[in-house]
This record gives structure tokens, sequence and C-alpha cells, in this order.
């Protein structure tokens, strides 16, 4: 079509369909927005709300308890831990310095050295009782914090078989929030997809096409992808479904459509040439000449064949003689090419 149109009305055309886009864009980030934010059309369910509240305050607090036992216990487990080390590294010190003495000891055999020997002794007698208070300082932080831990594992195990019998009632609530939240999208997007396919068959041709085939864009885009991600485990059956009725109205409607225009195409064929000329538009049949075929029956014909003046398929007038010059023109044309002098004024715009 676009070869039989004038120069600025094809380039109109194509930025009125960058209009068509643009609104659509625009029109799908809006909708993208509101279908997202339908969620908080009602609140987020918790677990809790199905338990009984006393049970889950008693036990909230228990568990905070020993939560803070657990905690204290664990700062008093390291740093006994670290006074342990302290000790270990203060032994282990002395004992190598008393063996370097005893060696220096035998090696001279003075018995004047034997108090410093008690004295040296009984030195890391402390030292070594002290890591063992340490040690054992340790081990009853490290007990504390043991029964600080199963206080927490046995208040986990009641607020698990808190959960047991509340989980079923929260998991049919939340499937009840799910389908009434899929209905709200469904009913906010369902009416424009059957608008859209109203404006399809009743507007899409009027003034303000580019408007409405925005809207079709966006209608259609908002049903088949916007609203997929927010589908539940059955929504997948709406969307399907809704497509298979889809299909099957714009074929229906695309046979009906191809009937009719073959059974307007035979009686157009088998009008006189003169009448078959005035259902022509100028522009429809600058076109189908454009695109090599015959601009009554759109059947190819060879139109460099300077012997062929009609269409041997329906007989309509392809080639004619300018009156005034008598040069071979177009039989569509509205102005000899040769002369100017005026042809065809019969065609409607």
């Amino acid at each position: 079509m676009s070869k039989g149109l004038r120069f600025t009305e094809k380039w109109l055309q194509r930025a009125l369909w960058l209009v068509a886009f643009a609104f659509a864009a625009f029109l799908i980030g809006l909708g993208s927005a509101v279908v997202g934010n339908m969620r908080d059309v009602e609140r987020e369910l918790t677990l809790e709300e199905f338990m009984d509240p006393a049970q889950v305050n008693a036990l909230r607090v228990e568990q905070e308890k020993a939560k803070d036992q657990h905690d204290t216990a664990q700062l008093a487990v390291e740093q006994a831990t670290q006074k342990h080390e302290v000790a270990r590294a203060n032994t282990r010190t002395a004992r190598e310095t008393f063996d370097n003495w005893l060696a220096t000891r035998r090696a001279t055999l003075r018995p004047d050295q034997d108090p410093e020997l008690i004295s040296r002794t009984k030195a890391l007698d402390v030292l070594e009782a002290q890591e063992r208070e340490a040690l054992a300082a340790v081990q009853a932080q490290q007990q504390i914090l043991l029964d600080a831990d199963q206080v927490q594992q046995r208040a986990r195990d009641r607020w698990e078989k808190m959960e047991e019998p509340a989980r079923a009632a929260f998991i049919d609530a939340a499937q009840g929030q799910e389908l009434r939240i899929f209905l709200y999208r469904l009913a906010l997007t369902l009416p424009l997809l059957v608008l859209a396919g109203w404006m399809f068959a009743r507007k899409r041709k009027g003034t303000w096409w580019p408007f409405v085939w925005g809207f079709i864009i966006f209608a259609l885009f908002t049903f088949f992808f916007e609203l997929v991600p927010y589908l539940p485990s059955y929504g997948g059956y709406v969307r399907y479904l809704v497509g298979i009725i889809i299909t099957f109205l714009v074929g229906r409607y695309a046979i009906l459509s191809l009937q009719r225009y073959l059974a307007r195409q035979k009686e157009a064929e088998a009008l006189p040439d003169a009448q078959r000329r005035q259902t022509l538009s100028y522009d429809t049949a600058l076109a189908r000449l454009g695109k090599g075929v015959c601009p009554g029956c759109e059947r190819p014909v060879d139109l460099k064949d300077a012997s062929l003046d009609y269409c041997p398929h329906c007989g309509i007038g392809l080639f004619d003689k300018c009156g005034c010059c008598s040069s071979r023109k177009n039989a569509f044309a509205r102005f000899c090419f040769s002369c100017g002098t005026a042809a065809n004024t019969s065609l409607p715009d």
C-alpha cells in the first residue's frame, strides 16, 4: 500500500505508527504498576495469626530468655578459654625455664642450689594449679552453654509443634488470598482485552486509529505478559483458555472475511469495466499496480508487456491511449504522463 501513497502521507503513516507504539508503551508502564500493586489490596498473612496468641507470647518470651542465656554463656566461654590459654602459656614458659635451670644445676652439681630447686618446683606447681583452675572454669562455662543450647532446642521443638496444626489453616488462607488477588487482576485485565477486541473490530480504521492500535497492543501485552508473573498454579488454564477463545474468534473473523472478499470479487468481476472502476479507489489501484497485480482481481499480470492492455483474468482495462496525444498510459492515471491532459477522474480517492 505504501507504493501508492504520497510521499508526505507515507511518512505521516509511519509517524502515526510511532505514536501508536509510544501510546502503548506508556499504557503498558501504567498497567504494570497497577497490576503489580494490586497485592497491596489485602494485607500479607503470617503463620502466627493461626496460632494461640497466649502460647505464642509465652513461648516467645521463653525463646528470648534462652537466647540471652546462650549469648551470655557464649561470652563467658570465650573469656574462660582465653584465660585458660594464658595459664597454659605461663605454665609452658615456666616449665621450659625450670628444665633449662635443672640441666645447668646437674652440670655444676652445686648443693647450695637445693633451696632454689624447691622454690622453683613450688612456683611451677602453683602455675599448673592455676592452669587446672582455668580449665575447670572453661568446662563449667561450656556446661552452662550446653544447657542454654538445650533450652533453646526445646523451645524450637515446642514452636514447631505449635506450628503444625496452624500450617494447614495458613496454607488454605494464603491460597484463598492468592485466588482473590488473581481475580482482582483478571477483573482488571479481561475487560481491557474485551474492549480491545471491540475496538479492533469497529475502530481500527477510523480517524483515531493510532490510539486504537496503541490500546490494543497494551491490552494484549497486559493480559498475556503482565498477568503471567502473578498467575497461581491454576492461572495458566485461564490464560490458555482465553488464548484459545481469541484465536478461534480471530480465525473465524478471518475465514468469514476471506469468504466475503471472494464473494465481492466474484460479483465485481461480473460487472462492466466502467462500473468496476467506480468500486476502486485511486490509491488502491496504484498500490496494486505497484505490486505487479491487477487492481480489479489482484492476480499477477505482466505490466512490462507492451501488448497487454487488459487483464487476462478479469478483463479490466489496464492501459489505454491519451485522447490528446495518443500516448499509451496507465488506465487508472488521472493525467497523461506525456502531455499532462486530464485523463481519468472517475476513480474515488
